[in-house]
């Protein structure tokens, strides 16, 4: 298998191998917030923003929404998966260096039919940040296609557990 290409010129991969998220929170401007995630370290970027930090390896889902002079609201959800130093990687806004994009949304209802998702999942007593990477792949795929999605469940968590017990 071919080696990643390297970084562009004047990109820099950050020296703790930690994938950084920036928060930005202007009341009633630009709010962004994490759903869920475990946040490994954590420090100021200025008086609105927020930088969170995560190990290689760990989910988290990042939402927004920005609103313009006019009222025109955009909203965003992103469930990523940080990345290990020198492994491929998709680039989403704030999110340095990138990370392995699973989920990404802008509509507003789908957003909501995943955020009902998410609350479920927590009330079923699992942790959202171990949830299987595949399900969230799965919803955006069945979203894409105008199809249901399968709920997250005990059975299919506890398989995707075995299932990375089962690796060598």
């Amino acid at each position: 298998m071919p080696a990643a290409p390297p970084p562009p010129v004047g990109f820099r991969l950050p020296a703790s191998g930690l994938t950084d998220v920036e928060l930005t929170w202007i009341e009633g401007r630009l709010e962004q917030q994490l759903r869920f995630g475990r946040v490994a370290a954590e420090r100021s970027g200025g008086p609105h923003k927020r930088i969170a930090s995560f190990r290689p390896g760990a989910s988290f889902g990042l939402i927004g929404c920005t609103v313009n002079d006019l009222g025109y609201v955009f909203w965003s959800l992103a469930i990523i998966r940080s990345v290990a130093p020198g492994a491929p990687f998709g680039t989403h806004p704030g999110v340095r260096p990138g990370g392995e994009i699973l989920l990404s949304l802008s509509d507003p209802e789908l957003i909501r039919a995943v955020c009902r998702e998410i609350d479920m999942i927590e009330a079923s007593g699992v942790d959202v940040c171990d949830v299987s990477p595949d399900h969230w792949r799965h919803i955006g795929q069945r979203l894409a296609a105008a199809l249901p999605f399968r709920s997250y469940s005990a059975e299919r968590h506890t398989a995707w557990l075995r299932r990375g017990e089962a690796r060598p």
